[in-house]
């Protein structure tokens, strides 16, 4: 296993690890998938989806405004599945699989942007599949709206109602996220300290377009399915360590 340098040179200015973010807002859902589905979607990284009831995966959209951080302000939307760590042989029975959410991590499939140093030091960094596309967002009103186009073309819309707010902290403090590109499966540390917190059952609505990553969400059947959960954090602060190699 290898790891990055402590600092990286993207577009002539330099990043230095951790990175940072200072300011962000949330709004995310979550849908059960076939597993099945998912894994044929993920093979490539050579993961396995966490299943948490037989036959079940946990597919996450989400999109971000990042205000104030290391890397700039960008728009951002995600497509992750929930993953086991490499070598971790599936559980077994209803309490092995409650178990082994305990060390689940999220695997970032796709992750448009739009701005290119943060699309650069994503994909230079920790191998994140950034692309450019055009991000619209609206976090202003009660429901908050994301959509994806590229060259005025849909691929995904997504808007998250409002939930009841949660205990301030509420949240997982460290994630691991997984990334493949070029062949190259990575795992990097990351830290999360999220604030006015909401959630809810249900609550998310998906729109497909026409894009290849639309026709894989609608292979999951996101376009018909009912989120389990939906949550928007006002404020969250992140820290990205290095990347770390795990098949190669």
């Amino acid at each position: 296993m290898t790891s990055t340098a402590e600092a990286h040179a993207i577009q002539g200015e330099r990043v230095v690890l951790p990175v940072r973010i200072r300011d962000a807002a949330v709004a995310s859902a979550m849908f059960a998938v076939p597993a099945a589905a998912a894994q044929a979607v993920i093979a490539y990284s050579g993961l396995d989806v966490a299943e948490p009831l037989p036959g079940r995966a946990i597919c996450s959209l989400a999109f971000v405004r990042y205000a104030d951080g290391d890397l700039g302000p960008y728009h951002e939307f995600a497509v992750a599945f929930l993953v086991r760590p490499p070598g971790t042989p599936p559980p077994s029975g209803p309490l092995g699989r409650l178990r082994g959410l305990s060390g689940v991590g999220a695997f970032i499939h796709w992750l448009p942007v739009n701005q290119e140093f943060t699309l650069e030091a994503g994909r230079t960094i920790w191998g994140f599949p950034k692309e450019l596309a055009d991000i619209p967002m609206d976090l202003a009103g009660r429901v908050k709206r994301c959509a994806v186009r590229f060259g005025g073309r849909t691929a995904v819309e997504l808007s998250v109602r409002p939930g009841v707010p949660l205990p301030g902290g509420a949240g997982a403090p460290k994630v691991d996220a997984y990334s493949c590109l070029d062949g190259v499966t990575r795992r990097t540390p990351w830290t999360v300290s999220p604030s006015e917190v909401r959630s809810r059952p249900g609550g998310a609505q998906v729109v497909l377009g026409d894009h290849p990553v639309a026709e894989e969400l609608r292979s999951l059947g996101l376009d018909r399915a009912r989120a389990l959960s939906s949550s928007t954090i006002g404020h969250l602060s992140m820290q990205f360590e290095g990347a770390e190699e795990v098949r190669g």
